[in-house]
């Protein structure tokens, strides 16, 4: 009899566990539904399909599972197999409730439609960039300082004259890694394109100083797309002292701007653009104040530098892997080079917009590569796409990765395949490599200048001939060979210097 009742016990606890543990995980599974969709009311009903993960972490270990694997694009996939090709998403995304786009038409509307949405960067990401910087601040400021900064960063006289000192670093960068034997390319690129930003910005050419600066900005890079845990070892907790760092030198170098032109030193160097951030005042003379600089500063040189290093890498990579791609793109450039008046020395702003094939090849990289793999805005209000409700503060991501990989707008989407760019205008929403709408990047045609400028002295002139092809790729905070694409540069027998 005690027997029988010992075992009807412990059924009955076994019972009571399995039911407790299946209701627990009914709990833990929509705890982010009962704190963000219920409140909704009868709106919850039109939201995306989708679902909002684990309670506190959401969708990111999905997310970050994804982007640690040899395979990013299964994070969307993986909604698209559950929900079906809908375009749009709800999760739960860096700690706020979220919609996710992913197809040109949703893109568009959400990039384009400044009513209806404003930034919604994380707020971790907001406060290593910077609260004043383009990331942080309202629309009538954003645009303010887009006119103040468009003509002296992508205006044609601007980017007329930096081809002279980009194309300097670029042919004295090239021989110099040429005789370095094994490099890691990207690192190299990487200090190159910050010297170039550097100089545009700041007119500095402080060799230890900006290797200094650059090390601070890697740092920022990885905490920018980390969980905002502000514990020691972390990247996140690194990535806030990195930014401390760099606040410090460049109130340095305001302080000592600002202290130049109270006494008026004359000086002969060229205007930069802290100058300009300096001297700007808006209708009723109200100047920027040092925190405005500083944030506008460091997120611009942050984004002038590593973009463009990374397209030109992929770029290479590209073209060594299709020596017939490489090949027509050599003759493009060696034609340039035979057309120009023997007494010309170097290139022309009309040279650069004639290399139409270039062009492709860096349209086809920054397709591939998707270097920014979304951006984030908010909802100012209830917003239908699509026929489902996008709530009033809701963030949404806009994913140009599937956008740039989807077979139905670029047939075989993993193939580098620049003939696809021959007269083809992509249609709204469907290219996105510097955004759209009012908050394009506003260093767009500077990237793109910078880029073709090092193609054409590389394409003539040498060969990248990495060291591990087979390296695999690490996609955060940006996609890059994990060696950062060891290589040896090697100087072509028949120069075109």
């Amino acid at each position: 009899m005690e027997l029988v009742l010992s075992v009807n016990n412990c059924a009955v606890f076994l019972l009571c566990s399995l039911v407790s543990l299946l209701v627990l995980k009914w709990l833990l599974k929509n705890v982010n539904w009962l704190l963000y969709e219920t409140k909704l009311g009868d709106k919850q009903y039109s939201l995306p399909p989708g679902d909002l993960g684990w309670p506190f972490l959401g969708n990111m270990w999905t997310f970050l599972r994804a982007f640690k694997s040899s395979d990013p694009d299964s994070f969307i996939s993986t909604f698209v197999s559950r929900f079906g090709h809908t375009g749009i998403y709800k999760a739960f995304m860096f700690g706020n409730p979220s919609v996710i786009v992913t197809t040109p038409e949703t893109c568009k509307r959400v990039l384009t439609d400044d009513d209806a949405f404003k930034p919604g960067w994380p707020r971790s990401t907001v406060e290593l960039i910077g609260k004043k910087s383009f990331i942080g601040i309202s629309f009538e400021e954003h645009k303010r300082l887009r006119k103040l900064t468009a003509a002296p960063v992508n205006g044609h006289e601007a980017l007329s004259m930096y081809i002279e000192y980009i194309q300097d670093n670029v042919v004295a960068s090239l021989e110099k890694w040429s005789n370095m034997g094994q490099i890691e390319f990207l690192t190299e690129l990487r200090k190159l394109t910050f010297r170039i930003i550097m100089y545009i910005f700041l007119s500095s050419e402080s060799e230890p100083v900006m290797e200094a600066l650059e090390r601070e900005y890697t740092i920022l890079n990885y905490g920018v797309r980390a969980m905002a845990i502000n514990i020691p070892g972390f990247a996140y907790h690194k990535a806030l002292k990195s930014r401390r760092k760099l606040v410090a030198v460049f109130q340095s170098i305001v302080d000592e701007r600002r202290a130049q032109k109270k006494v008026s030193i004359a000086t002969t160097k060229k205007k930069d653009m802290m100058d300009a951030l300096l001297d700007v005042e808006d209708e009723n003379g109200r100047k920027l104040s040092d925190e405005e600089i500083i944030d506008v500063l460091l997120m611009y040189l942050n984004a002038g530098h590593e973009s463009s290093g990374h397209t030109i890498m992929w770029a290479a990579i590209f073209l060594e892997q299709h020596p017939e791609i490489l090949q027509k793109a050599k003759e493009e450039q060696e034609e340039i080079i035979k057309k120009r008046p023997s007494t010309q020395k170097g290139l022309t702003l009309k040279e650069i917009r004639e290399m139409q094939f270039l062009s492709d090849v860096i349209d086809e990289t920054l397709r591939m590569i998707t270097f920014s793999l979304t951006v984030f805005r908010e909802a100012k209000r209830d917003v239908n796409i699509s026929g489902y409700t996008i709530p009033k503060g809701w963030k949404v991501l806009v994913w140009f990765r599937s956008v740039h990989s989807d077979p139905e707008i670029y047939p075989n989407p993993k193939e580098f395949n620049p003939g696809r760019w021959k007269g083809y205008t992509p249609k709204a929403g469907s290219f996105l490599p510097f955004g759209a709408g009012s908050r394009l990047c506003p260093g767009n045609d500077l990237a793109k200048l910078e880029i073709s400028i090092f193609l054409h002295y590389c394409l003539l002139n040498y060969r990248v001939n990495r060291v591990n092809p087979g390296s695999p790729v690490m996609y955060l905070p940006h996609s890059r060979p994990k060696d950062n694409c060891l290589a040896k540069v090697v100087k072509c027998p028949s120069s075109h210097i």
